[in-house]
């Protein structure tokens, strides 16, 4: 989290026996992140991961009670709200914010993942709505404190967040998880419109219970730790992502198990195995086009061959460009000899190797290989996205080098160039930069890391439309 004194941070917020959500996970997301976790309890729950069966709240004036015990001795520097269960701790929670001077983020828990629904009035939230910093409500809890129909559609969440925030003066967190498609979009909005949006790909796991619960309660103790609600979610968003890819790890229940809070902590996982099954289906791509298959078996066309070698020619200087800017941003001298003579290496034989292969002439950069230069000098903000930028280059030519070299025979015509990428040289020096990857990720912060992430997969989508680019050249431009 950073440095300076660690900040004590307030759930207010049912009990989970089942430790995937509610206090549970509140205490676990805040202690993840590098707060001081405190809780007042509101409720109990009869629940595990197949849902929710009975709930018994707590009275009014317990809450109080608890409230104004922690208030009376500790210092408090956040608080996130979770499940309120009824009127009578709504107001008493209501009154005692009166009394303190904290950030509030709410979690309006009214329904949870399983459709249960877990408060008896909502309308007498409005005031409760008024004095928070930061909404995060679900699709269906969006549309129920709107009393309208639930967002079929990313636009239409961001329309109503907007209007509840308008509404009460607050911060809105639109989340749309629970709609179709490859992506997880976030968006801070306010009033006037989206202030900042995060997008993570969606993760095949079933294993999400508490995700609404661990991001408030993330998204609070990151706030008080930086003042920025947009830096804070972006870092919540990337830690709750860790969080739900580690999931499966655990063996929790037969339903919907919780998310990995620890995941950074105790995981073994080792985030460059992580990326690379993240690419698996791009992998997978790369093996059916048409242009690899017909590589291993020696049948592509000179034309197609040497169409791209043209532009991976073109690419090579602009990437021995990027190699460059590395090494000067590289932070110790072994980083930076590296890099330097990998730019080196190409422009003294993988351009001569093309060449050799290439008929006099001069060829225009296409617009994919403009693309992909573009994405690489687009993530030389930083050392570390840069050279998450690089690594597809390096690796994804390696996978493809080691299952094409059983094409190497000696009659194959392109066996010169197959044999660069499947030899001992090329394997070492992929390894040296998936570990310079892994050292930067260490290093970075949890906005950094997911920059990094993003970096990477957007250069292996690169590559997959880069092998591919003779194809789609011929289908644009067929010959006469």
């Amino acid at each position: 989290m950073g440095g300076g004194p660690v900040k004590n941070i307030l759930s207010i917020a049912g009990s989970d026996p089942s430790g995937g959500a509610g206090i549970q996970a509140d205490l676990k997301a805040i202690a993840a992140n590098g707060g001081y976790g405190m809780c007042v309890i509101t409720a109990l729950t009869a629940q595990n991961t197949q849902g929710v069966s009975a709930v018994q709240a707590i009275g009014g004036e317990f809450v109080l009670a608890q409230l104004e015990a922690i208030s009376a001795d500790v210092q408090i520097d956040a608080i996130k709200i979770g499940m309120l269960a009824n009127a009578e701790v709504i107001r008493a929670v209501n009154g005692w914010l009166d009394t303190v001077d904290a950030p509030v983020v709410l979690d309006p828990v009214m329904v949870a993942t399983s459709g249960d629904r877990l408060l008896e009035d909502e309308a007498v939230l409005d005031s409760l709505l008024d004095r928070a910093s930061v909404i995060t409500p679900n699709l269906l809890e969006l549309a129920s404190l709107l009393r309208e129909p639930a967002a079929a559609s990313w636009p239409q969440a961001l329309e109503q967040a907007q209007c509840l925030a308008a509404k009460h003066g607050s911060l809105v967190l639109a989340k749309g998880g629970h709609l179709a498609g490859e992506l997880c979009p976030d968006a801070l909005v306010s009033g006037e419109g989206v202030l900042a949006e995060f997008s993570n790909p969606r993760l095949d796991t079933k294993n999400t219970h508490g995700t609404g619960c661990t991001l408030s309660s993330a998204l609070a103790t990151l706030f008080a730790a930086s003042g920025d609600w947009v830096c804070a979610l972006e870092k919540a968003k990337a830690y709750l992502f860790r969080a739900i890819g580690a999931a499966d790890e655990l063996n929790v229940g037969s339903g919907h198990g919780p998310v990995n809070h620890f995941a950074d902590f105790f995981s073994d996982t080792d985030p460059m195995d992580s990326w690379w099954q993240q690419i698996q289906g791009l992998r997978d791509s790369i093996d059916n086009l048409e242009f690899i298959t017909q590589l291993a078996d020696g049948t592509l066309a000179e034309t197609d061959f040497e169409y791209y070698l043209a532009q991976d020619a073109l690419y090579l200087q602009r990437y021995a460009q990027v190699l460059s800017e590395a090494s000067a941003l590289a932070p110790d001298l072994e980083a930076q000899r590296f890099w330097a003579n990998s730019a080196s290496e190409i422009l003294e034989g993988e351009l001569q190797l093309h060449r050799s292969y290439l008929a006099e002439g001069t060829a225009n950069p296409s617009a994919i290989t403009l693309n992909y230069v573009n994405h690489l000098a687009a993530s030389a903000s930083s050392y570390a996205e840069l050279i998450a930028a690089i690594l597809p280059c390096y690796w994804l030519y390696q996978d493809i080098g080691k299952r094409l070299a059983s094409a190497n025979h000696q009659a194959h015509p392109y066996k010169q160039w197959l044999v660069t990428y499947a030899s001992e040289e090329f394997d070492r020096a992929t390894e040296r930069a998936i570990s310079m990857v892994r050292e930067a990720w260490k290093q970075a912060d949890d906005g950094l890391r997911e920059r990094m992430r993003v970096a990477f997969m957007r250069s292996s989508e690169h590559e997959v439309a880069f092998f591919d680019q003779a194809r789609q050249n011929r289908v644009e431009f067929p010959t006469v």
